[in-house]
């Protein structure tokens, strides 16, 4: 589907003024999975499958835009293609059977997630497939230095919250359901390290990309899981309450929060 670019950026413009009030409301209003699970958020299912369903529908959108553009074999726009896609082979489709334990996900939360995951396919693939300029991203694009850090930032990040889901799934043995207070890589610096990796890596997309789109799911991710990472800094706080005191670590960005 093929929109204005005036059309374009007013529906970016509407996404970050959403993103604003999400990272407002998630102080308030706490999503109910993972260690923050709550029943009261309705109809639930395996852990595993709501994973691959919320998360395979932007991979499989974003290799639509891919087929159906004129630009697919154009070198760069293919290289952001791969480099996105990475994220979401890994989220979508080996992630969710790494999961251990039989925890569970509200219904609810799943098709929220769809829902975005489909937006932001759209604002990501619309722009690069379609609506940026056709000089924007010649080959020298590979070459200038927005590209280069961008893409070592996104590798870092994606390197970091891989590592860090992995740290957190080595705490418990099959069948487990207890929640444990990770302690090694980044999380001795902070309690959420795997959500520092992904808003890392998003940051890095949003600057090889050096777009609007890019930036706008940079934002979201940041309005997203930096609430969240407070909210189980406070988890945490409760349930480890002589860990944490002795091992003062911030939230989320090292030193920082």
């Amino acid at each position: 589907m093929n929109i204005s670019l005036h059309t374009f950026h007013v529906v970016l413009y509407v996404m970050a003024a959403i993103a604003i009030v999400v990272f407002i409301a998630l102080y308030h209003v706490r999503a109910g999975y993972g260690i923050l699970f709550d029943k009261s958020w309705g109809i639930t299912i395996s852990n595993k499958w709501a994973w691959m369903i919320m998360e395979a529908p932007v991979f499989i959108a974003m290799c639509w835009f891919w087929v159906m553009s004129p630009r697919k074999w154009d070198l760069v726009p293919f290289i952001f293609f791969l480099i996105f896609q990475a994220h979401y082979l890994q989220r979508s489709f080996i992630f969710p059977w790494l999961i251990k334990g039989k925890s569970q996900m509200p219904v609810l939360i799943m098709f929220m997630g769809i829902v975005f995951n489909l937006a932001n396919a759209f604002m990501q693939g619309q722009w690069i497939f379609f609506l940026a300029p056709g000089t924007m991203y010649g080959e020298s694009w590979l070459r200038d230095p927005r590209f280069l850090v961008g893409t070592a930032l996104f590798i870092t990040g994606l390197i970091i919250n891989i590592r860090s889901d992995g740290i957190i799934r080595s705490l418990r043995k099959e069948g487990d359901t207890n929640h444990y207070l990770p302690e090694r890589g980044l999380f001795r610096y902070v309690t959420c390290a795997n959500y520092f990796g992904e808003i890392v890596e998003w940051l890095g997309f949003a600057i090889l990309t050096w777009s609007l789109s890019g930036f706008v799911f940079f934002l979201w991710t940041f309005a997203n899981l930096v609430p969240r990472a407070h909210a189980i800094y406070n988890r945490y706080k409760d349930e480890f309450a002589s860990e944490m005191a002795h091992e003062p670590r911030k939230r989320i960005f090292p030193f920082i929060y």
